[in-house]
């Protein structure tokens, strides 16, 4: 399997579900792919890029979104999560600025977040976390009924969805350099269009 062109977003789903068992692990990757996805079309358009080579970036960023926990369940600890996925995702063919994210986007890594893609995933990783807490404990249960002010009060109630670190969503808007109402409305609307997708 020899991707070193880009990637398959079908191949990546698969993989993520054929080492993932947990239903809101699987959810977890496939929201962040969303969130990453819209951030490579973001880019795209700022480069210019024609309509072929956008599809073909944004799917880059959707495959380090799905790709970026896959291993988490089956290694879980700081010491193999995510080296042993990356390890096979490079035997496997996988573009190497892919694994550079996923690596970027523990902090443990040592490996720092240097490339849009890097950036992208990092911010959108607790980000897309967090959304999901906002929507399950709307009445609705619908991320429709989510927005972006009720998100910044939620972020401010520490009791609320305690495990997700706001400080790695204040980073993650401070890498793309945006301001974080911004950051949060991209992510969201990247959710809400693929709500069905998601679950949501």
């Amino acid at each position: 399997m020899q991707m070193s062109d880009g990637c398959s977003a079908i191949k990546a789903e698969a993989l993520l579900r054929e080492w993932t068992e947990s239903a809101s692990l699987v959810k977890h990757g496939l929201a962040v792919a969303r969130c990453t996805e819209s951030y490579g079309f973001r880019e795209a358009a700022r480069r210019g890029m024609s309509a072929d080579e956008a599809s073909r970036l944004a799917e880059l960023y959707r495959c380090a979104g799905l790709l970026h926990d896959f291993d988490y369940q089956r290694h879980p600890t700081p010491e193999e999560h995510p080296f042993v996925g990356v390890k096979f995702l490079r035997e496997q063919g996988w573009p190497e600025q892919m694994l550079h994210a996923i690596l970027a986007h523990a902090e443990y890594s040592g490996v720092p977040p240097e490339t849009h893609l890097d950036k992208a995933l990092f911010a959108s990783d607790e980000l897309a976390g967090f959304l999901t807490a906002c929507t399950l404990v709307k009445p609705s249960r619908s991320i429709a009924d989510v927005e972006v002010a009720g998100v910044m009060k939620k972020m401010k109630d520490k009791a609320f969805a305690r495990a997700v670190k706001r400080e790695d969503i204040l980073r993650g808007a401070d890498l793309l350099e945006i301001p974080l109402q911004e950051h949060i409305s991209n992510c969201l609307r990247a959710m809400q269009e693929h709500a069905q997708e998601l679950g949501l």
